[in-house]
Parts: C-alpha cells; sequence; structure tokens
C-alpha cells in the first residue's frame, strides 16, 4: 500500500500498523506479572516494521462501540486507577520509541475515562487531577523529545535507524533498543513492564 504504484504499490504514505495496536494493547492489558508469557507480543512487530511505511495508530476504533476507553484496557495489576495510568505512560514511551510515525485519538493524551461518544466533548474536566494533567504533560514531553532528536524520526522506515539490544529479557519484561539517525547522537531506550 505505501509503496510507490510504479513499484507495485498503491502509493499512499503510510500504512496504519492495526497489528502492533492490537498485539501492544492485548500486552498491555495484561496482568504484568503474567506479561513474561507474552514477551511477543511487543517485539514481534519489528520482524515486519520495514515492509510497509507504517503509523503506529491508537486509534478512535478502539475507544468507541463499547471498546472501553485507552486507559481501561491498562491492566491495573494490583495499583488500581494508578497502576492504569503507569501503563499508559509506558505504552506511550514504547510507542514514541519505535520506529513509525505516531497517531493518538483525541482524550488519549490525558487519559480520557469514559469511551469516546461523538454526541459529547471530551471530558476536560480530568485535567483538574494531577495524574491526568501529568499525562498530558508526559506526552507533550515524548512529543517534545521527538521532534529534537533525529534519532527518534530521520530513518523510521530504514532497518538501519533500529536495533535491538535486548530484545529476549522476557523473565524481567525488559526491552532495549537503539535508535540511530543519518548521523549525530544514538538514543538508547529501555523500557520494563514489569514492577
Amino acid at each position: 500500500m505505501s509503496h510507490k504504484v510504479e513499484d507495485g504499490g498503491l502509493g499512499f504514505d503510510f500504512k496504519w500498523d492495526m497489528g502492533w495496536m492490537h498485539d501492544t494493547l492485548r500486552y498491555f492489558g495484561r496482568d504484568p506479572v503474567t506479561r513474561a508469557q507474552h514477551h511477543r507480543d511487543v517485539t514481534f512487530r519489528m520482524m515486519y516494521a520495514y515492509s510497509e511505511r507504517f503509523m503506529l495508530p491508537l486509534s478512535h476504533d478502539e475507544v468507541v462501540h463499547g471498546k472501553g476507553s485507552l486507559v481501561r484496557k491498562m491492566s491495573p495489576g494490583t495499583g488500581g486507577g494508578p497502576a492504569r495510568l503507569a501503563n499508559l505512560r509506558l505504552l506511550y514511551a514504547y510507542m514514541f520509541g519505535l520506529p513509525g510515525k505516531k497517531l493518538l485519538f483525541m482524550g488519549d493524551e490525558f487519559a480520557q475515562v469514559r469511551e469516546w461518544n461523538h454526541d459529547g466533548q471530551l471530558d476536560w474536566g480530568l485535567l483538574a487531577e494531577a495524574e491526568h494533567a501529568g499525562l498530558m504533560k508526559w506526552v507533550g514531553r515524548l512529543g517534545h523529545l521527538l521532534r529534537a532528536e533525529p534519532a527518534l524520526y530521520e530513518l523510521d522506515h530504514d532497518p538501519l535507524g533500529f536495533r535491538w539490544a535486548v530484545v529476549d529479557d522476557y523473565k524481567r519484561s525488559t526491552l532495549a533498543f537503539l535508535r540511530r539517525p543519518r548521523q549525530g547522537a544514538v538514543i538508547l531506550v529501555i523500557l520494563n513492564s514489569r514492577r
């Protein structure tokens, strides 16, 4: 789809990586204690990441029609609401670290709790709560980092821009990878999803 027409593609700029979205949401919906058994859900995407020019969506289709909000999809583990928000912060760090353009649906940036409803506005009042305001600041900081660091975007669609540093530490649910720009500083991203 995202290859040039003369190369047999349809000429689109990007294709939504729905496999990444579904695998990732399934993983983050699991209790952190059991994630070790499902580590492949967050590593498999790199097997096909360069077959198309991908966008990493957390799309509208996942937060409507009885599916619940994104924050409610996060496993609370043993921590309830604060643990869900911590999982969401981790999900966004993972998303912004990976190759591919990013897409958040409205309300995801501050963890709207109720399912999105096209007949109403977003629950902006949640920003009066420190946890929701803090998540919005976190997403803003990730966006600034993404724009400021060429390693996080320049080679999004080139295998030279990504290399696993730690891919198989499923026992500790830990990932580490390098993001490279065309030239300049390399970024090391380290993530752990087990408490």
